[in-house]
């Protein structure tokens, strides 16, 4: 899970991240009751979440 630096307010599930184009597939998570479509983005717009204690 990680926020957008452009959107700090929501959690983004990365679905896959390709290192050779420095992108990543993310969608907006929890997902919605449609789905949430997932798209491309830079990896430099990620923020990553603090692990949860368990």
């Amino acid at each position: 899970m990680v926020r957008l630096t452009t959107s700090p307010e929501h959690i983004y599930q990365v679905i896959n991240v390709d290192a050779d184009a420095s992108t990543c597939w993310v969608r907006r998570w929890p997902l919605s009751r449609h789905g949430s479509p997932p798209f491309a983005l830079a990896l430099d717009q990620l923020q990553q979440l603090e692990a949860a204690s368990v």
